[in-house]
């Protein structure tokens, strides 16, 4: 394992809490990360960017019902019919900066620009005459990443940059980065936006539900990537990519408590927005699969409802080692985020693997007695001196509202 490797995965074992603190009792100082663009997401702090990728404008509506506030990316766009959709819809888009995109410059439907995807990736260079074989060579280089964003950022200095990465970012054995790639790339990739994602999709991509974690490694380490270079590049946003269809795989698709516990782990490691990847290709191709699956688009209307709910906590500071936390199955980790806001203090709680765990938490700054409400659940737990246990089925989410004696 390279040296990077090891400090990553220590810095992935104490994520939960990010680098800004406050005390308890004192309502939350909430700052937009999106204020500093005139025409970027919005600067709410009750907004939470929940997005789907490509997709078409048509459906603007109906994933607006389930609780997508947010496009990102449009096929061979955006045009200017595709924006016209989105704006009866009121759902805002980033998008390739275009012809098209540039001349709405001063249209706020267009909050951000993005580079292509995953250009981490081996990129396709030809094709063999003979065989018809697709031809692949290295990755995009991260200097030229770096140089396609700072033209991106003479063209119009008032949106965010997105680049979305692929599963390198999380997964060591994949072969699919090609020719001359580096882990140490990654440094200078995240140099070359203003949002950073990135994409690894454990049940249907990797065939193993065990690997749902991944989506936490990854995040944790943008967050590392980004803090690395903060004091040369400023503040960066990391989000991350979600799986909710089946994609390519005919034997296994994620369950709604897959995503559930995706979308946690990610946003418990340090993820301020996520992106939805909705489509299906085999066995037949569905653009927007989530919609033609009932059960899942309920989970999904249901997590995005509670993280709307939620994301005036969630845009809150986060408490560095704001309760210690010890799981009873030492192969089960679980990971936790601390919020304080106003008087109450929440935390978020994940089990990290597919086995069941019983946690012990003790909460800093408590004392005497008092109550834990378990949200969305109608559950309350006694806490005494700050420290109360719950039980964690396989990839279970707990979230926690303590309001302080």
């Amino acid at each position: 394992m390279q040296w990077w490797c090891f400090v990553v995965l220590a810095i992935a074992l104490v994520l939960g809490a990010s680098i800004a603190s406050t005390n308890v009792g004192q309502p939350a100082i909430l700052s937009s990360p999106y204020a500093r663009w005139k025409f970027g997401p919005p600067k709410d702090p009750n907004f939470f960017p929940i997005a789907v990728w490509l997709q078409n404008p048509k459906n603007a509506k109906r994933f607006k019902e389930a609780g997508i506030n947010l496009y990102v990316g449009l096929w061979k766009g955006p045009t200017e019919e595709q924006l016209e959709l989105l704006r009866e819809a009121g759902m805002p888009v980033i998008c390739d900066q275009n012809e098209v995109g540039l001349k709405h410059r001063n249209d706020p439907i267009i909050v951000g620009w993005m580079h292509q995807d995953e250009p981490d990736n081996a990129q396709l260079i030809g094709e063999d005459p003979a065989t018809g074989r697709k031809i692949y060579g290295g990755p995009v280089p991260p200097r030229e990443i770096v140089e396609r964003y700072k033209r991106m950022k003479v063209n119009d200095p008032d949106r965010p940059v997105l680049l979305n990465l692929g599963q390198g970012v999380a997964n060591d054995l994949w072969k699919g980065r090609g020719v001359g790639a580096h882990p140490d790339d990654y440094f200078t990739y995240v140099k070359g936006c203003d949002i950073v994602s990135f994409d690894v999709y454990p049940v249907a991509g990797l065939n193993d539900e065990n690997l749902l974690w991944y989506v936490a490694k990854g995040v944790a380490r943008l967050v590392f990537w980004v803090n690395w270079n903060k004091s040369t590049d400023g503040e960066k946003i990391v989000w991350n990519c979600i799986e909710c269809t089946r994609i390519s795989n005919l034997e296994k698709k994620p369950t709604p408590h897959h995503v559930r516990a995706e979308v946690w782990m990610g946003i418990v490691h340090g993820s301020q927005g996520l992106i939805y990847f909705v489509h299906q290709f085999q066995p037949k191709f569905i653009e927007a699969a989530l919609l033609e699956d009932p059960e899942m688009l309920a989970a999904v209307t249901q997590i995005n409802r509670q993280i709307h709910q939620l994301a005036p906590v969630l845009n809150s500071p986060a408490i560095p080692d704001g309760t210690e936390v010890t799981s009873t199955n030492s192969e089960v980790p679980v990971h936790t985020m601390v919020k304080h806001y106003g008087s109450d203090v929440y935390i978020f709680a994940v089990g990290m693997r597919n086995a069941p765990t019983k946690a012990i938490f003790r909460v800093k700054g408590l004392s005497g007695k008092a109550t834990a409400e378990v949200v969305g659940e109608d559950r309350r737990i006694p806490v005494v001196n700050g420290r109360f246990e719950d039980d964690f089925k396989p990839y279970d989410v707990h979230i926690y509202r303590i309001k302080r004696p």
